[in-house]
């Protein structure tokens, strides 16, 4: 019998315990959408267990196959650099492929926007409605194009305004982004977090958008942020296509 590769999912880790618990939460809901695959949690740093922990583990059991999946947004530092090394020192009987980070996708545009609506806006809104798309912020330029990029196509789905904001590296903060929207003549002010958990940099977030009219929930357990991890994990595991003339 042929047995899917085990599904480990790689967060950063955070001393908010809130962050750790909605990582759990998400995992919980990955698991109920495909019941069949096996989905461990691993952190990079602060809490337990450890990826390194976790692969150990899976190593002494006997699994053969695993796709790490990058619990990100971005491809930024960890991405690039704190999540191969890791995995480099995995034990050699492990078959290790890294899954791509979850952004950008639509399916992440429709879980900022089910945040939104939960905070008490209704699609009548948008058109007079300018949103500040507020992420954690990065010293990698290509993060911060990915941010921009988003915003960009989000603006055309409907909305008055949309403009990044960063809480940390990066410029504008959520603040200056909510009093430009204003400026613009937008009736309203929402703020829409693009991270996944709570912790520092979101409540920094939640701190700029004080001014604003709306401030939506973290992404979380969303259910689309749940399909965009099964659909990272079953593109990694997709066998590679034979070049031709192989």
């Amino acid at each position: 019998m042929r047995h899917e590769p085990v599904l480990l999912v790689i967060a950063h880790g955070s001393r908010d315990p809130r962050h750790a618990a909605t990582v759990h939460a998400l995992v919980r809901r990955v698991r109920s959408l495909r019941p069949g695959l096996r989905v461990e949690t691993g952190f990079l740093d602060f809490n337990i267990p450890s990826v390194r922990g976790v692969l150990e583990s899976l190593a002494a059991e006997g699994v053969r196959d695993v796709v790490a999946l990058p619990l990100l947004l971005t491809r930024a530092f960890h991405a690039k650099a704190d999540i191969p090394a890791v995995l480099r020192e995995a034990p050699r009987r492990l078959r290790i492929r890294q899954a791509e980070v979850l952004g950008p996708s639509p399916l992440l545009l429709a879980a900022l926007e089910r945040r939104l609506y939960e905070a008490g806006l209704t699609p009548a809104d948008k058109a007079s409605t300018g949103v500040v798309l507020a992420s954690a912020g990065s010293t990698d330029p290509e993060a911060i194009a990915v941010i921009a990029d988003i915003a960009r196509e989000w603006r055309h789905t409907g909305w008055c305004a949309v403009r990044p904001a960063f809480a940390s590296a990066s410029l504008p903060r959520t603040e200056d982004a909510v009093r430009e929207l204003r400026a613009l003549g937008c009736e309203r002010v929402a703020v829409a977090p693009y991270v996944l958990a709570p912790g520092f940099l979101p409540d920094r977030i939640a701190r700029g958008a004080a001014e604003a009219d709306v401030l939506a929930d973290v992404l979380g357990p969303a259910p689309e942020v749940a399909r965009v991890l099964l659909e990272r994990y079953d593109r990694a595991r997709a066998p590679m296509p034979l070049a031709v003339g192989a």
